[in-house]
């Protein structure tokens, strides 16, 4: 009895020291094994996240490089609208004002169509018809006022002979007659089978002819140089300088 009862506590006391020490050493080597597996997973993982992280700031560098052109060139871009802008707008006033001046010039136009001569103002009749019309677009309107305005200038520049039908203050009708045009300003104008002289000139009714009796002659004679049928002389004939438009409708 006494031996079988010592015996377990025996083998206890023999077995622990080796059993633990034996035990701590394979901890350790696991430890050992384990820790160096995850210090070398570390070592490459770390590698990668080093690469990784050197990649993502070098991508963030270029996107905030890309950020800052970006709003560089948006404040650009806005300072050009913002120029654009207040361009648009100075043409727009520059627009109303030339608008508004090329009115009045129509308007001077209109009112100087009655004083023109008789001749000027039947080959302007188109253009005169046009340029009345009220929604006209500007640029149409400019080019019909610049042509009343190169006709007249043209007109006014040259001596101008020919027949025109002309009805005459006094007479029954229209007739043919010898016409001759000193500029804008001053017309003569003849009947060769009644000998009968009218002198025209533009005044506040518009072009008017009254009749010149003693001019007949003179007049004749200057339309016969003019047309090269008489050799050029100095012929003195009446003549009378007027406005071609009231006061008032002068710039």
């Amino acid at each position: 009895m006494v031996v079988v009862s010592l015996l377990p506590a025996a083998r206890m006391l023999a077995a622990d020291p080796v059993d633990e020490v034996d035990q701590l050493a394979r901890d350790w080597v696991k430890l050992r094994v384990e820790n160096t597996q995850i210090d070398t997973a570390w070592r490459s993982e770390r590698g990668l996240l080093e690469a990784t992280l050197a990649a993502e700031q070098e991508r963030a560098k270029s996107l905030e490089d890309k950020r800052d052109l970006d709003r560089a060139r948006a404040a650009q871009t806005r300072e050009e609208l913002d120029g654009l802008a207040a361009k648009n707008r100075s043409a727009a006033a520059d627009l109303k004002t030339d608008e508004a001046r090329l009115k009045a010039l129509t308007a001077q136009l209109l009112a100087l169509r009655p004083n023109l001569p008789p001749r000027l103002a039947d080959a302007l009749a188109l253009t005169y018809r046009s340029l009345a019309t009220a929604d006209l677009p500007l640029g149409e309107r400019m080019q019909l006022a610049m042509n009343v305005l190169n006709r007249c200038a043209q007109f006014d520049r040259v001596v101008t002979a020919g027949e025109d039908v002309l009805t005459l203050e006094g007479e029954s009708g229209a007739k043919s007659l010898d016409v001759i045009y000193w500029g804008l300003s001053q017309g003569y104008a003849i009947d060769r089978s009644t000998h009968q002289a009218w002198l025209g000139r533009p005044g506040a009714g518009g072009w008017r002819w009254e009749p010149a009796p003693d001019a007949y002659a003179r007049v004749a004679q200057l339309l016969d140089i003019a047309r090269d049928r008489a050799d050029p002389a100095f012929v003195v004939v009446p003549a009378q300088v007027t406005r071609a438009l009231p006061e008032s409708a002068n710039p």
